[in-house]
């Protein structure tokens, strides 16, 4: 067989069925280095059945947020990291492979660009009719930066969130006896019953897609599930008198039970959503449709299914707005559910923070957000020996004593055995240092990749979530993601991606990602080092320079030089 054979021949076995895709495991090389290795198999993982939503359309998690344009720009990307030499950068445009040049051997081996449109263009209808004519796709946060790790990715996040309202509300992170009401149980929102009952509550979460239910039983994310409203409630009232933490799976809209509750006075604690509202077409199914239904309307009249989309979403924030003045804790979980009610006529939909300003933006302040790794051996031994090591390392954190004990008990790992925790700055480095030792002294099989979230200290502008509410008026400045990627690219990382609109939908966000393989070498160490220190860093910069103490505090702690300040 010729070379070209040969390589269309591993390009086909890699990814020729789009329904059983899966990363290679083990030591050997497909690629000519770890360093294109990494993102192979870390693209191909995010198109596992275990892990993506929608394979056969290339579609990861939120509702439409790919890792490739169409499954013949997938084999270009695969054909290209197969044969990519260790001094070229690939560049990806939304999801196609467009060029690559020669750069160095410590530039990034991949730079990637999602969605981005200019400004004045930047809505869903022009995105849309690119993306129709095969120019651009959405690339969510992690689906189209190839570092989605399936729902372990939002698990600690949202579990931080719970314990941090715990504290604010109550005094306490324990949640024991409290109530959560919330919906969505798909790529991100299913993190929530698990995250809810690691803090110790009783919740109930609405679904409208019996499959997802399913899943996320079979995966141990959701305890029990029902098809009735008093059903559900006995269980979760009955869970929580008695301090005891329970996940109910509802099935139902939440545009149609959610404004039920609060008709009948139904008391919760803590009230959110993590629909895939930022996509009204493509991840809020409408009231009164089931998902079949949905689906041949969303294809047959896209504009009906998006005025009974908004529609369905003004109700279903009309219900929180009421829950408002009955008293719980209410909060938008980012998904731009409240910008869509305002579009769609509820003038007061803002009357509830996000997360972000709610409970989050002082572990932002110190650089503190989603730190992630995944072992390209496959094996998941290798990620409790980092499991071990880090819990070593981190004796005095004790959010992350607690999460790193539970987390191998409860978790399921979808595709690469993978693992998060939220680190700040200075201890993201230290981290990474310790992984890179492990790949060295073979304690961990073969390489690891370390990345993050979008949703992260200084990787993103997004007035709806992550940026909503700064403190000097600037959630709208978009350099400071910019600034992220390129510094991440200065200071050696993997690969690199800017994006356009995850998470909250496209004209709402710009936000940038990174990645950085531990393959135990010394150059290796240098540049985790750099891109673990200086990432963090960004965010630590950008709240002190909205004027934050808590982050002027970290700045002048960790030695981080603010020449505006000097």
């Amino acid at each position: 067989m010729s070379a070209t054979g040969s390589l269309e021949a591993t390009v086909d076995a890699l990814c020729g069925d789009l329904s059983a895709i899966r990363a290679p495991r083990g030591t050997e090389l497909h690629a000519r280095s770890w360093s294109t290795e990494a993102p192979l198999r870390m693209l191909l993982n995010n198109l596992d059945p275990d892990v993506a939503e929608r394979p056969q359309e290339l579609v990861v998690y939120g509702g439409s947020g790919k890792a490739a344009r169409n499954p013949e720009a997938l084999r270009a990307l695969v054909r290209t990291l197969l044969t990519l030499a260790e001094d070229e950068t690939l560049l990806v445009q939304s999801g196609k492979p467009v060029g690559v040049f020669r750069t160095t051997p410590s530039a990034p081996r991949v730079l990637i660009a999602n969605s981005l449109l200019v400004p004045r263009w930047a809505t869903w209808d022009e995105f849309r009719r690119l993306e129709a004519l095969g120019l651009t796709m959405f690339g969510q946060m992690t689906a189209g930066s190839w570092i989605y790790i399936g729902s372990q990715g939002i698990l600690q996040g949202t579990y931080q969130t719970f314990v941090a309202a715990g504290e604010k509300h109550f005094g306490s992170p324990d949640l024991a006896g409290r109530t959560i009401l919330t919906a969505g149980l798909g790529g991100m929102g299913g993190a929530q019953p698990l995250a809810a009952t690691l803090a110790g509550a009783a919740t109930l979460c609405v679904e409208v897609d019996p499959e997802r239910i399913r899943r996320r039983l079979e995966t141990r994310y959701l305890d029990e599930s029902t098809e009735s409203i008093d059903d559900a409630l006995t269980r979760v009232r009955t869970a929580a008198s008695e301090g005891r933490a329970l996940s109910v799976g509802l099935l139902g809209n939440a545009a149609e039970v959610v404004p039920e509750l609060a008709r009948r006075g139904e008391a919760f604690d803590f009230v959110t959503d993590q629909t895939a509202a930022h996509d009204p077409l493509n991840g809020y199914v409408p009231a009164g449709l089931e998902v079949d239904a949905a689906a041949e309307l969303r294809e047959s009249d896209p504009e009906e299914y998006l005025r009974r989309a908004r529609e369905s979403i003004a109700r279903h924030v009309e219900g929180m707005l009421e829950y408002v003045r009955l008293g719980s804790h209410v909060f938008d979980y980012g998904n731009n559910l409240r910008g869509e009610a305002q579009e769609a006529g509820v003038e007061d939909a803002f009357a509830y923070p996000g997360f972000v300003p709610a409970y989050i933006r002082p572990l932002f302040c110190r650089g503190v957000g989603p730190f992630r790794w995944a072992a390209l051996s496959g094996d998941p031994d290798d990620i409790s020996v980092i499991d071990r090591t880090l819990l070593e390392l981190f004796p005095d954190d004790p959010a992350l004593q607690r999460w790193l004990t539970v987390a191998p008990e409860l978790i399921a790992f979808q595709g690469l055995p993978a693992r998060i925790c939220w680190l700040g700055f200075g201890d993201r480095a230290r981290a990474g240092l310790a992984i890179n030792d492990l790949v060295r002294n073979g304690e961990v099989k073969a390489p690891v990749v370390i990345g993050r979230d979008h949703l992260d200290s200084g990787s993103v502008a997004s007035p709806y979530r992550e940026t909503e509410a700064m403190h000097d008026g600037s959630d709208a400045i978009a350099d400071w993601p910019i600034l992220n990627a390129l510094l991440n690219v200065a200071a050696g990382a993997t690969w690199v991606s800017v994006h356009h609109g995850g998470g909250v939908g496209i004209g709402n966000s710009i936000h940038a990602g990174m990645v950085v393989v531990a393959d135990g070498s010394e150059e290796m160490a240098e540049r985790l080092e750099r891109v673990l220190t200086t990432d963090p860093g960004t965010g630590v910069m950008r709240h002190a320079d909205a004027g934050y103490d808590d982050a002027l505090a970290a700045a002048e702690e960790h030695g981080l030089r603010l020449p505006a300040r000097e």
